[in-house]
């Protein structure tokens, strides 16, 4: 059995799928980025990584083999034995084991495996449709306008003029001057009295309204009624795992035993895979999950994983 296929599932929905008795394959939700020198655009994607350390079988894989395939659990775990034998012997014989659309498993000169991700798949779901594409350069051309100043000299002709009798007109120039200052000072005059008159009605509004403010009684015969606020919850869709049991007494004992120690502990409901999943605590956003899980990797527990699923 060709397990990498329901691997490969699982990877659209979990961040951790671990292969018992051989390792986990984790992902990693990567930005969209742009490489500059190729000119190319990336959408975001779930980088797949692989941890040799993550050994234990929690369930999952065997479940889903075991409901895809209608075989029981005990069976799906020996086609999942099966195929990690196959595994470690081709690696022992120095070949390389390909994983379709995970990726290349090897062990190098120093005996140490090591993992080359596929980039055939894009895993986030989030990104359905959205492809890499290449956009050329735009190519910009600089135009230089050259300007000619071009002066032109034109000869001064001084005409003489005439004089002729405008004793008049500079009368007449007095007169218009002096209407122009009548006119400014009278207007005014007239703005002055309308800003008092106006400025005597609001004093007027202003009294009439302090006195009806004074005048005012509120009669309150009953109490006011409570006001309710409601307060949105916020979500936590990132949560450490700490185990999934079937039984659910040993869920119940590590969920005390986490509670006892500090932690947020949580219980959540029994998945469709029959097994009872208990929680270090949950997280609102994706930064602080991480780090707090790898905290409790390097102190508590190695085999930690996160789960995003709105609970």
């Amino acid at each position: 059995m060709k397990i990498e296929f329901y691997i490969s599932q699982l990877l659209y929905r979990y961040q951790c799928v671990a292969v018992p008795g051989f390792g986990a394959f984790l992902t990693e939700i990567q930005s969209a980025r742009l490489n500059e020198s190729a000119m190319a655009f990336y959408p975001p994607r779930k980088l797949v990584s692989f941890n040799f350390h993550l050994k234990n079988n929690d369930g999952l894989l065997a479940n889903h083999i075991s409901q895809y395939e209608k075989i029981s659990y005990e069976e799906a775990i020996k086609n999942i034995e099966a195929a990690v034998a196959g595994w470690k012997f081709a690696l022992q014989q120095g070949q390389a084991i390909l994983l379709k659309n995970i990726g290349q498993l090897s062990l190098n000169s120093e005996q140490n495996l090591v993992f080359e991700p596929s980039d055939n798949l894009n895993y986030l779901t989030d990104s359905f449709g959205l492809s890499t594409f290449v956009s050329p350069k735009i190519q910009r051309e600089v135009y230089k306008e050259e300007v000619k100043a071009l002066e032109v000299k034109a000869p001064i002709l001084f005409t003489p003029e005439r004089r002729s009798n405008t004793s008049y007109l500079k009368y007449a120039a007095i007169f218009v001057l002096g209407l122009g200052a009548a006119g400014f000072f009278g207007n005014n005059y007239y703005q002055e009295q309308i800003n008092s008159e106006n400025l005597i009605v609001q004093q007027a509004v202003q009294k009439k309204v302090q006195d009806k403010i004074q005048e005012a009684t509120f009669f309150i015969e009953s109490p006011l009624p409570a006001v309710k606020l409601t307060i949105k919850e916020e979500k936590l869709a990132y949560h450490i795992v700490a185990g999934a049991f079937r039984n659910e007494e040993n869920a119940q004992k590590i969920f005390e035993k986490l509670s006892a120690k500090g932690y947020k502990a949580r219980r959540i409901a029994q998945n469709k895979h029959g097994l009872h999943p208990v929680l270090y605590g949950s997280f609102s956003n994706y930064a602080e999950a991480q780090k707090a899980m790898s905290k409790i990797q390097k102190t508590e527990n190695p085999e930690a994983w996160l789960l995003i699923q709105e609970l």
